[in-house]
């Protein structure tokens, strides 16, 4: 019977391959192409982040502006109600004192008949 000792010695595990290792210049060049890359994509990210942002400002600005003139126009429009409303009273106003003139027993002028009446003798 065969034993474990007596069977052919083992085969040297194969090593993994290493590979050369770069020179310190060419790891130098890689880490600088991505640091410039890495820069790059910062750079336009935040490009279209600013952009973004006064995109946003300026609609904010012309909704101000769009906002002032709306208001500008509503106090015209409440400046114009109130003579409106102060013509309609007026005018309803003298009909309704006319008619409580006439309750009184008050009449209207005769235009015709103008009468003048002389003081005396003023200051000189």
């Amino acid at each position: 019977m065969a034993s474990w000792s007596d069977a052919a010695p083992a085969l040297p595990s194969p090593q993994p391959r290493r590979r050369p290792k770069p020179k310190p210049a060419a790891r130098r060049r890689a880490r600088a192409r991505r640091g410039v890359a890495g820069g790059v994509v910062w750079i336009a990210a935040l490009a279209v982040l600013l952009t973004g942002v006064v995109a946003l400002n300026v609609a904010v600005l012309r909704l101000n502006v769009r906002l002032d003139k709306l208001n500008a126009q509503r106090m015209q429009l409440r400046a114009d109600k109130q003579a409106l409303a102060s013509q309609l009273s007026l005018a309803a106003a003298s009909p309704r004192i006319q008619a409580l003139a006439h309750r009184q027993g008050l009449v209207p002028a005769d235009p015709t008949q103008t009468t003048y009446v002389r003081l005396g003798p003023g200051p000189r």
